[in-house]
């Protein structure tokens, strides 16, 4: 009785370690099955959210030299202040000269027939004084 008690206690040992030595042995490859599993279910997901940044960084590379160009632009905008003196003074220059020859050829001439005037109205000075400038806004607005 005691071999048999014997030998049912050891058939148990040995089904346990079998047990948990299946187990052991089968373990790893139940754990790359399963992530394996979970990549192939996340990964289209993963692919598709990266393209997704790509196009994105893409399109703020595109906005970002859009705004860079557009300070430089901006910038070369304020230097240029001034050239656009320069060519006011330049303007009142002239004025002053085409009046005073206007004076030594005669005022009745000149008051007959106006001379045309190509100049762009966007460059006129915005408020002056001078009867020069007052006889070239007459010029273009009339």
């Amino acid at each position: 009785m005691e071999d048999q008690e014997m030998q049912l206690k050891v058939k148990r040992v040995t089904d346990k370690f079998t047990e948990s030595m299946y187990v052991l042995a089968n373990e790893p490859s139940v754990a790359l099955y399963r992530l394996q599993e979970h990549v192939r279910r996340s990964l289209p997901e993963l692919v598709q959210h990266k393209t997704d940044m790509q196009s994105w960084e893409e399109q703020s590379q595109g906005a970002i030299y859009t705004v860079e160009y557009a300070c430089s632009a901006v910038k070369s905008m304020t230097n240029s202040s001034l050239y656009f003196k320069s060519i006011e003074g330049l303007l009142r220059q002239a004025i002053s000269v085409k009046d005073h020859i206007s004076a030594t050829q005669g005022r009745s001439f000149s008051e007959a027939t106006p001379p045309p005037c190509p100049l762009d109205t966007s460059l006129l000075p915005s408020s002056s004084s001078s009867s020069s400038s007052s006889h070239l806004k007459s010029c273009v607005q009339g």
